[in-house]
């Protein structure tokens, strides 16, 4: 019941540029060489039925760490409000509720980015600025955009209306 309330206050949702519903182990993969050579995606955020919220995140893949760039508006402005990857990039329903929970392949407890284990898709908070606008920089190491580690290609991203506590969603 709480992940129901955390995402029916959900702020904005996307999904990936490129999407693929498979899971990739480029190791095995036939189309490995492919997909390794994928260091780049980018997320539109589009807003939720009621709110605001619009812009990108950027992901570019620096060796075995993933560098975040996310650029928003529509925020309440002086807020802060939660970043996460979720589980599937299906954006068709109205609330945001149809890219299921945090993507978490690895079935950890929910934590912010400072805690070594968490959920692949807990990116901490963004703060809007007295504008609603908020620019947010982030490198983590436990996932990769088309790789081996966590793929987040196929995923989607939620900017909540919320501030992340850390604690379990």
């Amino acid at each position: 019941m709480k992940t129901l309330q955390t995402l029916v206050s959900i702020a904005a949702v996307s999904t990936f540029c490129l999407t693929s519903t498979s899971v990739l182990l480029a190791a095995e993969h036939e189309h490995a060489e492919a997909w390794a050579a994928v260091k780049q995606a980018v997320a539109v955020l589009h807003p939720t039925a009621g709110n605001q919220c619009h812009g990108t995140v950027r992901f570019t893949q620096e060796g075995d760490s993933v560098k975040v760039v996310a650029d928003v508006e529509g925020l309440s402005p002086g807020q802060k409000h939660a970043i996460h990857i979720h589980q599937f990039g299906d954006c068709t329903d109205a609330d945001g509720t149809s890219t299921g929970g945090h993507y978490n392949p690895e079935g950890h407890q929910h934590g912010l980015p400072e805690k070594e284990t968490r959920h692949a898709g807990d990116l901490g908070n963004l703060t809007a600025d007295n504008e609603g606008k908020a620019h947010y920089e982030l490198t983590v190491e436990n996932i990769s955009i088309a790789g081996i580690k966590n793929p987040i290609i196929g995923r989607g991203v939620i900017v909540h209306a919320k501030v992340d506590d850390g604690g379990q969603p």
